[in-house]
């Protein structure tokens, strides 16, 4: 053991935690967390006068130490997605955590960069997003909740320019908007077109210039106005300048991790920062790092939009899988996935072939890891494992979840030999010159494997109007529900011969995409019956319960 490893931050791993588990939380606080300047010092070479401590374990990096990285090598970029989310749970970001851990158990030097998640999910249904078990990013409360107020940057400087339309138009209406046609909307905070620039912007001008070009509504004879004619850019780039900074915290194995910005991947594009990943990758040999949901929404835009915008590439992608989702796209009920069920387990693997398949459609290699649950069996485990290696992919169990990085080594060594191998080269969907409605359509054909996309002419007509406003180049975000690869949640496994409806599409000028919402997504989702903010509480010792 290296000194390194011997100081840093760990939670006691205890041998029964299939048997006996602790939850996420007593985990996490449990955790004998180590000084962010020493992360920072030791793991990455950062000195103290680069950093923004908020407290003793979170902090920003300057940005005048970003752009001093400018000449270094990129290392080696992972990219874990996952097949078709199910109520089973996957474990995405647990195997992010874990698989970064692995990576530098086996001696390899590396850090992970995760979006942050939001309070929505987190008082919701879906509970936190800073991994599970001992595969997590600490301090886990923190980084659920306020964290470094990013979040509530972002949320101001969309309200800020709401105001500044309402105030505009109240003071005489100089641009001549017409009040019918203003498209700003006060959003959920990870689906405004705010969060997607502040995720998308390369530096402080980037930033500014594609909040200038934010399109808020059009004048009656349809010319369009933007943020930059309200002169409400910079406003918002005051607001956002310190947000803008990556956040650097640390996983309970103390390896390094950027948690920053945190765009749902279903409405939005469903991937960290930029300039984290760019910063991380400066500083690293490997650099791991999520998309939301599954690989033909997340893993889709972070090929198609963020590695077409930044030039960025992965030397591999991770596919995350569990026994138990499976088995639910096999057709068993959530509570009969205790039971072994070879069947449904075989009939389910056409759902991670079609994810095997569409990654290899890009050209990047996936390796196959098994988040492992503490019902799987020896036969349901052979099951997969021989499935795979016909679909030509290696798939590996992996139990981080109860072993930290121990349990993710093997799936660790397998990266590194697909990532060394040098066999990926990143291949995008579609060129920069295909009309919009063809792009919707190759997405919807090749990735979701429809035989059609249904588009009435007034969808048809504003697609147009895009190109003809000189945004036809645009790459497209999907929005539709993370549960099928067609648009009905309900629809299990691999579909084929489906039809995707798009029945509304939007402009995102600043952020440089434009959006296809599909089917019945909702773009403002709520809260289910029962929410998880229920049972979140503060003790009498003063420490937050009821997160997971």
């Amino acid at each position: 053991m290296t000194p390194t490893q011997a100081t840093a931050a760990k939670a006691p791993i205890t041998a029964s935690q299939h048997a006996n588990p602790r939850s996420d939380i007593e985990i996490s606080q449990a955790a004998k967390k180590r000084l962010i300047v020493d992360i920072a010092r030791e793991k990455l070479g950062i000195g103290p006068e680069h950093l923004e401590p908020y407290g003793h374990y979170k902090a920003k990096i300057s940005m005048e130490f970003i752009k001093s990285l400018k000449n270094r090598p990129n290392g080696k970029l992972i990219l874990v997605s996952a097949i078709t989310p199910t109520p089973a749970g996957e474990g995405k970001t647990t195997t992010t955590v874990g698989l970064t851990d692995a990576l530098n158990h086996i001696g390899k030097k590396a850090m992970l960069c995760l979006r942050e998640p939001s309070l929505g999910p987190s008082f919701g249904m879906k509970g936190g997003a800073a991994g599970g078990g001992y595969a997590q990013v600490v301090p886990m409360e923190d980084i659920n909740l306020h964290f470094t107020g990013d979040f509530h940057a972002i949320t101001s400087a969309n309200n800020l320019l709401a105001a500044m339309i309402d105030n505009h138009i109240y003071w005489g209406n100089a641009l001549g908007i017409d009040q019918r046609r203003v498209t700003w909307r006060r959003d959920i905070t990870v689906a405004s077109e705010v969060m997607a620039i502040f995720c998308l912007a390369r530096d402080l001008d980037d930033l500014k210039k594609r909040l200038s070009n934010i399109i808020v509504a059009y004048t009656r004879d349809r010319k369009p106005v933007r943020a930059g004619d309200l002169n409400a850019h910079g406003a918002m780039t005051a607001l956002l300048k310190e947000a803008l900074a990556p956040n650097l915290v640390q996983t309970l194995e103390g390896t390094p991790a950027f948690v920053h910005g945190g765009p749902f991947a279903n409405i939005a594009h469903g991937c960290n920062s930029v300039l984290a990943t760019t910063t991380a990758l400066k500083l690293c040999d490997y650099v791991v790092t999520e998309a939301g949901f599954g690989a033909d929404l997340g893993g889709e835009k972070f090929l198609d939009i963020k590695c077409r915008k930044t030039g960025l590439a992965p030397d591999c992608a991770v596919l995350v899988a569990t026994i138990r989702a499976l088995k639910m796209h096999g057709g068993v009920k959530k509570e009969d996935l205790k039971a072994e069920n070879l069947k449904a387990l075989g009939a389910g693997m056409a759902n991670l072939a079609r994810h095997v398949e569409n990654v290899q459609k890009f050209g990047i290699v996936p390796v196959v890891s098994i988040n492992r649950f503490s019902a799987d069996t020896d036969g349901e485990i052979a099951l997969v494992k021989e499935h795979a290696k016909k679909l030509g992919v290696e798939a590996l169990m992996a139990d981080h979840w109860a072993e930290g990085s121990k349990g993710a080594a093997d799936v660790a060594r397998a990266v590194v030999k697909a990532a060394e191998s040098g066999k990926s080269k990143l291949k995008l969907l579609y060129p920069d010159d295909m009309p919009l409605i063809e792009k919707i359509r190759t997405i919807a054909t090749q990735i979701y494997r429809a035989k059609d996309i249904d588009v009435h002419k007034p969808v048809r007509d504003q697609l147009e109007s895009f190109e003809k406003m000189g945004y036809g180049k645009l790459p497209v975000c999907m929005a539709k529900t993370q549960y099928s690869f067609t648009t009905n949640a309900d629809t299990k496994g691999a579909p084929e011969d489906h039809v995707v409806t798009v029945r509304e599409v939007r402009l995102s000028a600043g952020a440089e995409f434009v959006v296809a919402i599909c089917g019945e997504i909702m773009t403002m989702p709520g809260l289910p019956r029962v929410p998880a903010a229920d049972s979140i509480d503060v003790g009498t010792d003063g420490r937050i319960v009821g997160l997971f």
